[in-house]
């Protein structure tokens, strides 16, 4: 039966390489097959491993190769925050 990723969110930051390692060895897949899904070097996803931040667009990628939404860690640690009513760091302008 596979488990949920689990990952505690006591404002202590999202190690997002953390969670992705968990998650290829719950699906009991290799870093060579992610690798080969990504098109990269296995050693560039050992090094995914290591960050605690990504690119949107690898993770993105790595959604998709794992099916496994790795966004909604973060969207979790922000509602966990309990600041319901944070504004985004622009200004959206109607463009004529």
């Amino acid at each position: 039966m596979k488990q949920d990723v689990t990952i505690q969110t006591d404002n202590e930051p999202v190690h997002i390489g953390k969670i992705i390692e968990q998650e290829l060895r719950q699906q009991e897949r290799s870093v060579t097959w992610l690798s080969r899904k990504l098109h990269c070097d296995r050693r560039n996803v050992y090094d995914i491993f290591t960050r605690e931040y990504i690119d949107t667009g690898l993770l993105y990628r790595i959604c998709l190769a794992l099916n496994r939404d790795f966004f909604a860690y973060f969207s979790k640690l922000l509602h966990s925050a309990g600041n319901q009513d944070f504004t985004p760091p622009y200004k959206l302008t109607k463009v004529m």
